[in-house]
């Protein structure tokens, strides 16, 4: 699956499933361009790439922020790059049961992980829509689909991903742009390893493989669909959770 050519655009690649997803694009040959909320977040990026010999830079972008946002996006039209491939994975979780959640606690939520995929995406849809050519892959959750308790705001979030996917996919197939959610369940990341034995046996019980996923199979999917060989598919939500959920 060969990106040559191809500028891809991954929100939160500093660590976890997006940093899996920067290193997969950028390992198909695209120019990564990964974006992160701090400097050292940032740093972090670009010591991974040229660990990797991944042709890319690090950036800073707070995607909760609309002037952020604005400022980011200048800065690329400056610098007259145009990412043909989007992954919108940037996010955050504010757990909390439905009765105690704060306003505070739904609306950073939504605004992080829901709103940022609208304005992100509207600010990559010109240069999509002049080439004829683009990918647009959101990382949504199994979650989204399955529910579950204390994640009321988060799970909203997810599951208006999958709307939002399915009514642009609607909007701008003609273009031959195709947009795309994955969903991945219970997968290691730093989170998960702060978890107590007892606690990552009882996720395990509920997986039909009887383990949790890695980062590098949520990425591998995305490369995936960021390649001609996923041209027919549009508007779909791939669940990659080992049997946690099936629809």
């Amino acid at each position: 699956m060969n990106l040559e050519g191809k500028t891809a655009l991954v929100t939160g690649a500093s660590r976890g499933i997006g940093k899996a997803i920067a290193q997969e694009l950028g390992k198909c040959n695209a120019f990564i361009i990964g974006t992160a909320t701090s400097e050292s977040g940032v740093a972090n990026i670009e010591a991974d790439f040229q660990h990797h010999g991944i042709k890319g830079i690090g950036k800073i972008l707070d995607v909760s922020d609309p002037p952020s946002i604005e400022s980011f996006f200048n800065e690329l039209s400056d610098a007259e790059m145009t990412p043909l491939i989007l992954v919108n994975n940037a996010g955050i979780t504010r757990d909390n049961l439905m009765m105690r959640m704060k306003d505070s606690e739904w609306d950073e939520v939504i605004n992080t992980n829901l709103n940022s995929v609208y304005r992100v995406t509207r600010h990559c849809l010109r240069g999509m829509m002049k080439a004829r050519n683009g990918r647009i892959i959101n990382i949504t959750s199994v979650v989204a689909l399955s529910g579950n308790p204390g994640q009321v705001n988060y799970s909203s979030a997810k599951a208006g991903m999958i709307g939002f996917t399915k009514s642009l996919a609607k909007e701008i197939g003609s273009r031959n742009i195709t947009v795309n959610a994955v969903a991945p369940g219970f997968i290691m990341t730093d989170m998960t390893d702060q978890l107590t034995d007892d606690q990552k046996n009882e996720m395990t019980r509920q997986i039909a493989l009887g383990r949790l996923g890695k980062a590098d199979e949520i990425a591998g999917v995305v490369s995936f669909l960021a390649s001609d060989r996923a041209s027919y598919i549009t508007g779909e939500t791939i669940n990659v959770n080992g049997g946690l959920y099936m629809a």
